[in-house]
Parts: C-alpha cells; sequence; structure tokens
C-alpha cells in the first residue's frame, strides 16, 4: 500500500469517474486504473462498483476511503510541520487572545503582520484567560495575549504594554466637568462590571475593592449591574444606568465630544494592567514569536506605554 494508492482512490470516490481522476492526479488512467486494482487485490476487497457510466463506492470502501482521506491530511501536516521547521516565518500560527483585549489589539496587529511576514497568517480566537491557557497546555494554540495576574501556567512570558484603566460616564454626568476622578469616588457610584469569568471584571475590583461587596449577590441592594461585553457595558453607561472602567486602548479619543460619552482618566497613580505574551516552552519557531512581539510593539494603541524585550 501507498501514499499514491491512497491519492488514487480518494480522487476516484470524489469524481466518480476514472478518466476524471486520473486527470486530476495528472496520471494516464491505465496507470491509475492498475494502481487501484493492486491495492483492491492487497486488502482482499472490492472499492469500487465498475457497471455502467458512474462509479459508485461500495459500503466497506467509504470506509476505507474516509481512513485514506485522514492520511493524506496527516501526511500533509507532516510535510508542513517539516517546512516550517526549515522557516518558521512559514505558514500560519494560532493565537488567542482574551476578550478586553482583542477588540483594541487585534485590528492594528492584522495589518502589521501582513506588512511584516504575510506568509504567516494568524488564526485568531477570542476567550477567556482560564480557557486560553488550557489551548496552548493542549497544543490547539501556539501563543497567546493575556494581561497579568496570571494563575499558575508554566509558560515562556514575555510583557509587552502597560495599560491605563480610564472612568466612562454619560455625558450628563456631574463628573464630566473634572479633569481626572479619584479611585475612591467609585464607591459611591452604581458601577457596570463584566461578567465572571473576565479577568478584568477582577481588576477593576481591585481598583475598587469596595465594589466587591455590592458584586456578591446576599449583601443587600444590587450596587453593580453585568454585562457580557465592554461594547455593552458602554451602551449601558450612555443609557444612565451608572459608570464603568475601561482599559484606555478601548478608548480612541479620550476628549470626544460627539456621543453620549465621556472618558476621564484616574488620579495619579492610575490602575492599570500589564499585557503579556504567553507560549508552551516546547514551541520551536521562535522567529515566529518575535514577529509577533515586534508587531505588537509596532500598534498604535492609544494610552498604552510600550517595554522593550525580546522574546526568551
Amino acid at each position: 500500500m501507498t501514499l499514491t494508492e491512497l491519492k488514487y482512490i480518494v480522487a476516484v470516490a470524489r469524481a466518480k469517474h476514472f478518466g476524471h481522476a486520473a486527470e486530476a492526479c495528472f496520471v494516464a488512467q491505465p496507470t491509475l486504473s492498475v494502481a487501484i486494482k493492486k491495492l483492491e487485490d492487497e486488502l482482499g476487497v472490492v472499492l469500487f462498483e465498475r457497471g455502467g457510466a458512474e462509479i459508485s463506492v461500495t459500503p466497506l470502501g467509504a470506509q476505507i476511503i474516509a481512513q485514506a482521506e485522514r492520511v493524506l491530511e496527516q501526511t500533509a501536516a507532516i510535510k508542513e510541520l517539516a517546512k516550517q521547521n526549515k522557516d518558521p516565518l512559514a505558514g500560519p500560527l494560532r493565537l488567542g487572545v482574551i476578550y478586553t483585549i482583542g477588540p483594541s489589539l487585534l485590528p492594528p496587529l492584522v495589518t502589521a503582520m501582513i506588512a511584516k511576514v504575510p506568509q504567516m497568517p494568524l488564526i485568531l480566537q477570542e476567550n477567556f484567560t482560564v480557557r486560553l491557557l488550557e489551548l496552548l497546555r493542549q497544543g490547539e494554540l501556539d501563543v497567546a495575549v493575556m494581561a497579568l495576574p496570571l494563575p499558575e501556567h508554566g509558560m515562556s512570558i514575555l510583557p509587552m504594554y502597560d495599560e491605563p484603566f480610564v472612568v466612562a460616564m454619560p455625558k450628563s454626568h456631574d463628573w464630566a466637568a473634572r479633569h481626572s476622578i479619584p479611585a475612591e469616588d467609585l464607591k459611591a457610584e452604581n458601577m457596570l462590571l463584566l461578567g465572571n469569568g473576565h479577568c478584568f471584571r477582577d481588576q477593576v475590583l481591585e481598583v475598587c475593592p469596595e465594589m466587591a461587596r455590592f458584586a456578591t449577590p446576599g449583601n443587600g441592594m444590587q450596587r453593580t449591574f453585568e454585562g457580557s461585553s465592554l461594547e455593552t457595558i458602554r451602551h449601558m453607561v450612555a443609557s444612565g444606568i451608572g459608570l464603568t472602567v475601561l482599559p484606555r486602548a478601548s478608548v480612541p479619543d479620550m476628549d470626544t465630544r460627539d456621543g453620549l460619552l465621556q472618558f476621564r482618566p484616574f488620579d495619579s497613580p492610575a490602575p492599570s494592567r500589564r499585557v503579556v505574551i504567553v507560549w508552551r516552552k516546547s514551541f520551536t519557531r521562535k522567529a515566529a514569536i518575535d514577529a509577533l512581539c515586534d508587531a505588537v510593539a509596532a500598534c498604535h494603541l492609544p494610552g498604552v506605554t510600550h517595554l522593550n524585550g525580546a522574546a526568551k
């Protein structure tokens, strides 16, 4: 049994015609027919019913051909692995990003990657921190962009930038006349938070620990409201339900005079988060990680402070 023979039977199954299958495989029809007959004799089975103008696959043949397709897919994967070993920048890079970073980082990052390494397209996935770490361990992702702190992970990690937080409020709010907001003043306001599972929720609760008391069911009047995404929370703030805290890069224009929202920085020192790149220590495409780090560093994200470093 050879890979060529498996390729031939898959081609016939798809074309339902020996002549068309031979053309697709760039061989003469007698060559293809002899190879398939040889394989049938070796296996002791009939793969195709050859009566009439159209070829049909036997029930057992369908199972064998399905397995042959998987074998050919795995063979292609082996070749791709070898190709990537020769050129770490060749082939896709599977990148995970947490929900509160993706909307601001991915548009400039994809543009930068296309400009720098067009031969290495990004396969993107947004998810929670815990889930992204799990996918990294399982080999389903190559690298991920997350924010500190992280649970125990045993991965390689590289800090990329620090991002301050800002306060978002309805345009009519009294605080719109202020230049900055003390963090402790948030405890007197109705606050909107992301739901459980978002690490940004935990980071906001660290900014104003008093909010944690109201964010827990059974502690009297509900003083916080939850949203599924930062964009949903923006709309809730605009409607007048309360205030929220946002990562700075998600606010392109702090001084906007249009729309229904106003944004203000915190008093110094402003609370912030550190954004990092994480990957398995066994991941061999170091040049791909370096290219991603360079692309992130080239992204113009409003309000963030880029950190110097190289992938280790």
